[in-house]
């Protein structure tokens, strides 16, 4: 089996400061690594449109959706989501969007897909913050749920930052179910409720995190049956992320994945992952962090 993957060219196509924190090529180094290894197959290369704004409306605050898509909107919102406004932004975050989705609808038809962005899990009803705009997860599970393709959805967020943006747009729905494993000292500072909510203290290591993961997704997978799991594959868990407390290593990730994959499989659930989360200034490494996903598939599913 060949792993279908959604990718398009603006996801790094950003202009930052020079010493901005958020390393936005790292997109493209994944995406050329992995064809370059054979982790992917081009033929099974997917590109997004830009979403229909009306689907993001659906989740997210008209106004605030049609100020950040106008340039309208306030310095200080900006600032929150910690990107400098610009078209390529704006086309960015469209597209990248709506590639959750269409990961989502690869997903139901091969089983599993993998977006080379997404998690854009800080992103609540009317604002961004933590370099998300919109949340790509809850837009994408909402829509599925909207045009009867699955009655339920589990996010699983392994990103080590907590999904406060997830945990407030699905409180109240209880066809999506929101579980964040994160650590516990780490950004947001304020923590909204999740339908599960794991907190890990820093320097949590790779035995007592897999035991987690493996309890606590066996566990949500038997309890609520689930037609889809939208899985953050979050790497900035990695012991050297620049924004990550726990010490947690490359192999720790890539049993990680291997773990979530193949629990998925066994009770035949599709699986639409996104990278999620990771930061470092070292792109050859942080492209390694985010590969392990790959392999990860194609030891489960090729």
């Amino acid at each position: 089996m060949k792993i279908p993957f959604v990718y398009h060219a603006s996801y790094s196509q950003l202009a930052l400061p020079s010493q901005h924190r958020f390393p936005t090529s790292k997109y493209q180094n994944l995406f050329d690594y992995a064809i370059e290894q054979n982790l992917v197959c081009p033929s099974m290369h997917h590109q997004a449109n830009k979403i229909d704004i009306s689907l993001i409306k659906q989740v997210h605050n008209a106004d605030y959706v049609d100020a950040f898509i106008n340039g309208s909107i306030h310095p200080k919102a900006l600032r929150r989501i910690g990107f400098p406004w610009s078209e390529s932004l704006v086309k960015r975050t469209l597209h990248a969007v709506n590639g959750t989705l269409l990961t989502c609808q690869l997903a139901l038809n091969h089983q599993i897909s993998v977006h080379f962005t997404g998690g854009y899990h800080h992103a609540h009803y009317d604002f961004g913050s933590g370099f998300c705009i919109f949340n790509d997860l809850v837009i994408a599970a909402s829509q599925l749920i909207e045009t009867q393709h699955v009655d339920k959805v589990l996010i699983f967020d392994c990103d080590v930052h907590q999904g406060d943006g997830t945990a407030t747009l699905c409180q109240g729905n209880p066809n999506i179910i929101s579980c964040s494993i994160h650590c516990k000292q780490n950004f947001p500072s304020r923590k909204p409720i999740s339908d599960y909510d794991i907190e890990l203290d820093k320097g949590c290591s790779d035995e007592e995190y897999l035991s987690y993961i493996d309890s606590v997704f066996g566990y949500l997978i038997q309890l609520h049956q689930p037609d889809l799991i939208i899985y953050d594959a979050g790497v900035d868990i990695h012991q050297d992320d620049d924004l990550g407390y726990l010490n947690i290593s490359t192999q720790g990730i890539l049993a990680r994945d291997k773990l979530v994959l193949t629990l998925a499989k066994r009770h035949n659930i599709p699986v639409a992952a996104v990278i999620g989360g990771g930061y470092s200034r070292q792109a050859d490494e942080l492209t390694q962090r985010h590969s392990q996903l790959l392999i990860a598939a194609n030891h489960v599913w090729v």
